[in-house]
């Protein structure tokens, strides 16, 4: 399955391993920045996650307008629902206590 994984300075890669996801989810314990805040994890399905510094996580598809979030996600948390994500467990993910919209 391919996805990409964006870090906080929105920069790109491609499907990269979970030695790398692990690096990007580092970057929510860096310094605060209010413009670069979030890092995600979007599957060529079309579903992204969205993680923040705060531990909010935005699940939602990019061609929808239906977003679901959760708040107070640890960092594990958000590991695995990544590694779900880009492995195409879609069903996994959708499983979760989501509430809508963003917060």
């Amino acid at each position: 399955m391919a996805f990409v994984v964006t870090n906080r300075m929105g920069e790109m890669f491609h499907s990269p391993d979970g030695t790398f996801i692990h690096a990007v989810l580092t970057e929510l314990d860096g310094p605060v920045d209010d413009e670069h805040q979030d890092v995600s994890l979007t599957h060529e399905s079309g579903w992204s996650l969205g993680a923040f510094p705060s531990g909010g996580l935005a699940w939602e598809h990019l061609d929808e307008n239906e977003p679901r979030h959760m708040q107070s996600v640890s960092r594990s948390e958000v590991r695995r629902l990544w590694l779900a994500l880009a492995s195409g467990d879609l069903r996994t993910v959708d499983a979760e206590h989501w509430k809508p919209g963003y917060w």
